[in-house]
C-alpha cells in the first residue's frame, strides 16, 4: 500500500501559518515561563512534555492532518523560546553563543538528513524516519530562530518592530531569491523557515512587552489568545481546501 503524505505543502498559506504560529510560540512560551513565573527549566520541562505527546500523534498518523501538523508547529515554536531563553537566561551563555550552539545542531541535523536520502526535500515526506528529522530540524530552526530575534532587540537595542522590519525585509529578499534565482529552493526554505520564527518572535514581543520597551502592552495572555484565533481559523481555511481536492 503506497504511504501518504505527512506534512503540509509550502504555499502562501503555509508562511502565512507558519508566522501566526510562530507568534503564539513566542507569547504562549512568554506566558508559561514569565506571566506564571514557573521558569525556564520548568517552562522547557513542561512544553516539552506537550511537545513529545503532539509529535507522538503526527508520527503515527497515516496522513497529513492540518490541526495536528499545526498544532506540533505550535508545540516546536512554544518549545524553542523555552530553549532559547534558557540558554541565554539560566546557563548564561547568551544569544550569540545560544545561536551557534543552536545552528551547529540544526546543520548537523540536516547533514544527517541529507545523507540518508540525499535529499532535503521537505514535500512530500512520506517515511517516518525521515519525517522525525524534519521535525528536529524545524525544532532547531525555530530555537534558532527565537535566539537571533532576542538577539536583535535584547543585544543590538533594536525595538521590537524595527527587529520584526528587518527579518521580514530578508524574508521577502528569500522569497525574490525564490523566484528569480537558479539558488537551490531547499536551501532558500529553510533560509526562510528560519527567519520567520524571530519575525514572529519579534512581533510577539512587540505586542506584549511594556510601553516603554516599545511594546503595545496586550499581555501573553491575551495575544496568545487571539493568534491562537487566528490559527485556528487558518487551519479550518487549509482543511477546506485539502477537501477540495479529494
Amino acid at each position: 500500500m503506497e504511504k501518504l503524505n505527512k506534512v503540509a505543502q509550502v504555499t502562501l498559506l503555509f508562511w502565512v501559518m507558519k508566522i501566526v504560529s510562530t507568534t503564539l510560540g513566542e507569547t504562549l512560551g512568554d506566558f508559561i515561563s514569565m506571566t506564571l513565573n514557573l521558569g525556564y527549566a520548568v517552562g522547557i520541562a513542561i512544553t516539552l512534555f506537550f511537545f513529545l505527546i503532539l509529535l507522538t500523534i503526527q508520527l503515527v498518523s497515516k496522513k497529513y492532518t492540518p490541526i495536528i501538523y499545526w498544532f506540533v508547529i505550535i508545540g516546536t515554536t512554544t518549545l524553542g523560546t523555552e530553549i532559547s531563553d534558557f540558554i541565554d537566561r539560566s546557563l548564561h551563555l547568551g544569544y550569540a553563543w545560544g545561536s551557534l550552539l543552536l545552528v551547529t545542531c540544526l546543520i548537523s541535523t540536516l547533514f544527517l538528513w541529507y545523507k540518508k536520502y540525499s535529499t532535503l526535500e521537505v514535500f512530500p515526506i512520506t517515511e517516518r524516519t525521515k519525517e522525525t528529522y524534519y521535525w528536529m530540524a524545524i525544532l532547531f530552526s525555530n530555537s534558532l530562530g527565537t535566539a537571533f530575534g532576542d538577539y536583535l532587540s535584547d543585544n543590538m537595542g533594536l525595538s521590537y518592530l524595527v527587529g520584526a522590519m528587518i527579518t521580514g525585509t530578508i524574508i521577502l529578499i528569500v522569497i525574490a531569491f525564490h523566484y528569480y534565482t537558479k539558488i537551490n529552493h531547499v536551501l532558500l526554505f529553510w533560509i526562510a523557515f528560519v527567519f520567520t520564527r524571530p519575525f514572529g518572535a519579534t512581533f510577539g514581543d512587540f505586542l506584549t512587552k511594556p510601553l516603554s520597551k516599545g511594546g503595545l502592552d496586550l499581555g501573553t495572555l491575551p495575544a496568545s489568545l487571539v493568534s491562537l484565533a487566528i490559527i485556528a481559523v487558518l487551519i479550518y481555511v487549509s482543511n477546506n481546501k485539502i477537501k477540495a481536492t479529494l
